[in-house]
Formats: C-alpha cells, structure tokens, sequence
C-alpha cells in the first residue's frame, strides 16, 4: 500500500474523479457544486457542529436541491469541503482502504446530502469504505 500523503490539490483531483463517475441526472446536478479540500474544518464550522477537528471528513455547504425553490437567492455557490488531515488520519488508523476509494466514499456522501438523497439514491451502491 502505498502511504504517501497527498496535497490538497492531489486530493481535490481524486474526489472530481469520483464525482465524474455519477450517473445522470446527479452527474448534471454536481456541476453546480465546487470542490474545496482543506487541511481542517475552519474554528467555526467545528464550534458550530460542536465536533473535533479529527471527526469531520467533509461537509456539504449549500442548500439540497430537494429543497431548493426558484425564489432562493444564493449566496454563492454549493460546496464540498473535504478535510483533509482527518481523511488521512482514518486511512491510516484503517489500514484496510485505499486513500483513493476513502476520498471517494466520502465524496459521494457529501454530495448525496447536495442531492438530497442517500449513497444508494445515488445508484453507487456499497463503497468498501
């Protein structure tokens, strides 16, 4: 297994990939969606969600497209974080994933909540991770 740590950009680079992979219509759906990946939730996202930074993998900022209504006014637009030093520290305390198929399973489940559906909503069935 290879152990090298990727960087944000290498990372964001695996999850588009993933998100490449969606079936339609939730392939059309997620190019609304942008991709950030940081080291951390900032401060404020973990006080708010009442979490530890190592806890929190990813989060979907924006509004499900299941709840959305022509009146909105956006502020800006949809996002996936992915966090990365707690994506690698549950690849490495798992031992039993590739860092690949983790960043992509939490991918999909960042954007199943954009989709407003489950992982299986999405037609990707069951992820090893």
């Amino acid at each position: 297994m290879d152990w090298t740590a990727p960087t944000t950009d290498e990372m964001h680079d695996v999850a588009a990939e993933a998100v490449r992979q969606f079936p339609p219509p939730f392939g059309d759906l997620a190019k609304d969606v942008v991709i950030r990946v940081a080291d951390f939730a900032s401060d404020a996202i973990l006080s708010e969600m009442d979490s530890d930074p190592f806890e929190l993998t990813g989060l979907y900022d924006g509004i499900p497209v299941t709840l959305k209504s022509n009146m909105d006014q956006p502020s800006g637009p949809d996002v996936v974080w992915l966090f990365r030093q707690p994506i690698l520290a549950e690849w490495a305390e798992r031992g039993d994933v590739t860092l690949k198929a983790l960043v992509a399973h939490v991918t999909v489940h960042e954007f199943a909540h954009q989709a407003g559906v489950g992982r299986l909503g999405l037609g990707l069935g069951h992820s090893p991770a």
